[in-house]
């Protein structure tokens, strides 16, 4: 038991320890939310359709998040061999649309790691699967307005964009947020989203917002607690749930940030932190609110959702051990959510 606690002691002074380092070097530069957002585009309406014959009879919606694309032989901040297998593994299932909840690369300023992700998701790319990254913090690394421009360089469909939507058939919207500039009332962001979730179309059933930091979490009191909600998001909460008793659809949030799985159900709105993508895992302290209470470690995951008649499904894969001779993936969580 001493022995546990002493590597568990020592494994959280060297995670606090890269916190650190990555926040001095962040320090060197204006932070994100100095970037002036008055320029990108942000008209109402979706920003891109897919027609409803274009997606399956029951679409699907693969999230997940915290991938740290970056040098294969860097097996410090992130697990290559665990990040190549949820990318085979993803497009194995063949999705309708994949959401990457933020930190798709380890650091925005580094070319080279976007050119990883390239080189890893290839597959994707054959199978022709529909990409919707989120802006996480580590895209961010460096100069922010460098760094924005790598990320508009590997996705060149989002250009001028930081946030945007996508309706996907009738009954299925996916909505990426940007959670390192304002989401406060007022902000341009805010603004947009406010719109978007004003105006959606009469047939849509399903709201899914994707963004990095999560507006609802485990409180941590002793591992990892700079990754608590932030007043940023804990304003979209609010904001989100004071909304959902108007709309026609459910809103299912999906957030990053925390390596680890977490799922919460307040006030109509279901929230997830799919932490899971290859990222150094965090253990959490898990409180009774919440609805996923395995303590198994690592998590690393993704998270499906299928959509058949009034039911959205919701199933959590789990890689049980990327060093394995043989792969296991294991169904760890799964839960409904009924339509209006």
């Amino acid at each position: 038991m001493r022995h546990a606690l002493s590597a568990l002691s020592c494994c959280l002074i060297f995670t606090l320890a890269l916190h650190a380092q990555e926040e001095e070097s962040k320090r060197k530069f204006p932070p994100p939310e100095s970037l002036s957002t008055d320029s990108l585009i942000s008209q109402p309406g979706p920003s891109f359709t897919i027609s409803d014959s274009e997606v399956s009879r029951s679409p699907r919606i693969i999230v997940y998040g915290d991938q740290r694309f970056t040098d294969p032989t860097n097996i410090r901040v992130t697990n290559p061999q665990a990040r190549r297998l949820l990318v085979r593994k993803i497009a194995e299932k063949h999705p309708d649309a994949v959401l990457m909840n933020g930190d798709v690369p380890y650091s925005g300023d580094v070319i080279n790691d976007y050119q990883v992700f390239h080189d890893e998701t290839k597959i994707w790319r054959d199978e022709k699967l529909r990409i919707y990254p989120s802006l996480g913090n580590h895209e961010f690394h460096g100069d922010p307005q460098e760094a924005l421009e790598h990320w508009w360089s590997a996705f060149p469909y989002l250009r001028n964009r930081r946030w945007y939507s996508v309706q996907l058939g009738k009954s299925l919207y996916t909505i990426a947020l940007d959670s390192d500039t304002s989401l406060m009332a007022g902000s341009n962001q805010r603004k947009w989203l406010s719109n978007q979730l004003t105006n959606l179309p009469a047939s849509v059933r399903f709201v899914f917002i994707s963004l990095h930091h999560p507006p609802v979490a485990d409180f941590q009191t002793h591992i990892n607690v700079s990754h608590n909600p932030r007043p940023n998001e804990i304003e979209l909460r609010d904001y989100l749930e004071n909304v959902a008793p108007q709309l026609k659809a459910k809103i299912v949030l999906s957030a990053g940030h925390i390596h680890n799985y977490e799922r919460f159900s307040r006030n109509g709105v279901t929230y997830l932190v799919s932490g899971g993508g290859a990222a150094s895992p965090v253990r959490v302290e898990r409180k009774p609110e919440d609805l996923y209470q395995n303590d198994e470690f690592p998590n690393y995951h993704f998270v499906e959702f299928t959509l058949k008649g009034d039911t959205l499904t919701g199933k959590m894969y789990r890689l049980a051990d990327p060093a394995a001779e043989k792969v296991t993936w294991e169904v760890k969580d799964t839960f409904e959510i009924k339509a209006k």
